[in-house]
């Protein structure tokens, strides 16, 4: 029964980073989109939506670099 939960932890670790890797991804192409639409309609302020833009998807990476970190420690302690 050991092994099988162990490799059932295992699982769930790495379907929970695919998980989190993917919601990342959508995000960062949702902003990525939102921010050229921006700058099309709105030359000129090019420059403070691509700093906007930066700074929220260093955050959603930073949250999704957690939540993988927390895939693989709660895998590690099963």
């Amino acid at each position: 029964m050991g092994e099988w939960a162990l490799a059932l932890a295992y699982l769930a670790a790495g379907i929970g980073a695919g998980i989190v890797t993917i919601g990342a991804g959508i995000g960062i192409g949702r902003i990525a989109a939102s921010a050229m639409d921006g700058t099309a309609r709105q030359p000129e302020a090019g420059g403070a939506i691509r700093t906007t833009m930066i700074i929220a998807a260093a955050m959603i990476e930073g949250v999704a670099l957690f939540g993988a970190v927390i895939c693989f420690l709660l895998a590690s302690l099963s």
